[in-house]
């Protein structure tokens, strides 16, 4: 015997696929800072869940952008927005994950690790000022490295970019001539050098080019196998890039859900603080509960499931007491 389904029940199975299909893809654009760690995230999360995420590696710009003209579920930035701007663009932002800016370089018979910069030297090599490798300044802090009469070619994000926002916020931090001739941002004007998109132009600029000097995310440098150097931070110390550095960094910061977590990393005071360590952000919309609370189910997952990954990348996870007040947050906000 046949079974005869009536119009109206198909048109309501129909609508009902329909809704699940929709509910099941969310997407998102920014930063690349944490394009690594958002996309592991993502594999697992589809994996378990069924649910697909597509994060566009963009830059930062162009993901608080897209999330104000909300052609995107949630943007993803490493420069933080104040609350004014937030509040005149109708948005929510919460902290993800916490990673560092490192300076990477590609220098012959230099190893990981082995050349050590002050903020002056970094500084005074972006402005174009130390021009040559073997300059008084890095031969100093560097008796037992190498180093030729090489040009520097300096190499910075072309793109408007929260890693570049980091990495100037330090620089406007430790360096009074940066501050007064460049200044700090998601884009600036370089007064030296040449521009690649996206952490990952600045890597591939930087792998290919002999003597020359980048910023990037640690993972990048890691992927790429690119060397980092060592920084000498707040505290005095030459430090390297790593885990301990980042999280010794991240237990400086104090967070503050009224101001919707606004705050920089930068310069940590911390003993053995990695100096250019930042969070990266979300950003929602404010009147799109419904899709929030699907974007917030992901991280509330990420925030029970994900640490092991970001920590196998190299990003530090959000301490507990800060995961415990972004769900406040999204709770007080109706998201959650």
């Amino acid at each position: 015997m046949k079974t005869i389904l009536k119009l109206p029940l198909i048109a309501a199975l129909l609508l009902s696929f329909t809704h699940v299909d929709a509910a099941e893809t969310l997407n998102g654009a920014g930063a690349t800072f944490p394009y690594p760690v958002y996309s592991a995230w993502a594999y697992e999360y589809n994996r378990i869940t069924g649910v697909q995420l597509n994060y566009q590696s963009i830059g930062s710009g162009g993901g608080v952008r897209q999330i104000t003209e909300r052609t995107i579920d949630f943007g993803a930035s490493d420069d933080p927005s104040k609350p004014e701007q937030l509040q005149k663009n109708r948005l929510l932002q919460f902290p993800a994950v916490i990673g560092g800016v490192v300076p990477v370089v590609n220098l012959e018979s230099v190893q990981p690790g082995q050349l050590k910069l002050d903020p002056e030297s970094l500084c005074r090599i972006f402005l174009g000022e130390i021009k040559y490798w073997d300059d008084d300044k890095v031969k100093k802090m560097n008796p037992d490295v190498k180093l030729s009469h090489s040009e520097i070619t300096v190499v910075y994000r072309s793109d408007g970019a929260g890693t570049t926002a980091i990495y100037t916020n330090y620089l406007n931090e430790t360096c009074p001539v940066w501050k007064e001739k460049v200044g700090a941002g998601k884009a600036v004007k370089f007064p030296v050098g040449i521009g690649g998109k996206g952490n990952e132009g600045v890597a591939n600029y930087v792998k290919r080019t002999a003597n020359s000097i980048g910023y990037v995310e640690f993972a990048y440098a890691k992927q790429n196998k690119l060397d980092h150097t060592q920084l000498k931070n707040a505290a005095g110390n030459f430090v390297e890039p790593g885990f301990e550095s980042f999280e010794d960094a991240a237990e400086s910061g104090d967070f503050d859900p009224k101001k919707d977590f606004y705050l920089w990393l930068t310069n940590a005071t911390g003993k053995g603080s990695w100096p250019i360590a930042g969070a990266t952000f979300i950003l929602l919309a404010k009147e799109k509960t419904d899709v929030n609370k699907s974007v917030v189910k992901f991280f509330d997952w990420v925030f029970n499931n994900g640490d092991n990954k970001a920590k196998e990348l190299v990003y530090v996870p959000l301490p507990k007491s800060l995961k415990d007040k972004v769900r406040a947050y999204w709770q007080e906000k109706g998201i959650y």
